[in-house]
């Protein structure tokens, strides 16, 4: 889920030696975003999108201020390859979970933690993307933007399911090392997150055009 390019050993030994930091994290609902407040946030994402993109014409879509900078598109396809991913992923891990009652309490693990930190807003620091998941010299067109509102629509489902059953439980993998698990409540955050990191990036975008 973090968005950094390195082999699965240098990738455990990352994991390891950011482990301290990262131990105590069971946290009351008052500390982390609610479900109502990651509602909340999808449907300003989805309003904002329509609202600042779906009226442009694909120049000012496609436009990069520089070679290394993504295009307003290229933010957006971005988001789309990791809700094809996840979105799947939590679909699944909900079904398995479906017996489940809602916790009282709701958790992050520390390596949920850590993948929340780096891809949040609040985070300036610049991530690695994984190759597979950087649209950049793709061929995009505004079926991007449709197909991230289809994603959002998905992810508001997978939100009020999850808010009926036991979403501490570890059952989603993460996409680039699967052999590590997430569990329900903190995939939804990181998506919601991450989602809000990559809109700001794609707004600021097309002030620069």
């Amino acid at each position: 889920m973090i968005e950094i390019n390195i082999g699965a050993s240098k990738l455990l030994y990352f994991c390891l030696e950011n482990y301290s930091n990262h131990k105590n994290n069971t946290t009351t609902m008052e500390q982390l975003p609610n479900f109502e407040r990651m509602r909340a946030d999808i449907e300003t994402l989805q309003e904002l999108v329509k609202a600042e993109f779906l009226e442009l014409t694909e120049h000012p879509l496609n436009f990069k201020a520089d070679i290394a900078v993504w295009s307003i598109l290229e933010c957006i396809e971005h988001l789309n390859r990791y809700s094809r991913y996840y979105n799947e992923a939590i679909k699944k891990a909900i079904a398995k979970a479906a017996a489940t009652q809602a916790p009282t309490q709701y958790k992050l693990t520390w390596f949920g933690k850590m993948s929340i930190e780096l891809v949040s807003p609040s985070n300036t620091k610049k991530n690695k993307t994984i190759k597979r998941m950087n649209p950049t010299g793709s061929q995009l067109s505004k079926t991007s933007i449709t197909d991230f509102l289809q994603h959002q629509t998905e992810l508001l489902r997978l939100l009020e399911a999850s808010s009926k059953i036991d979403a501490n439980k570890k059952l989603v993998p993460v996409e680039f090392f699967k052999l590590i698990k997430l569990n329900i409540f903190e995939s939804l955050i990181f998506m919601v997150e991450h989602e809000k990191r990559h809109i700001a990036q794609a707004l600021a975008m097309k002030k620069k055009d």
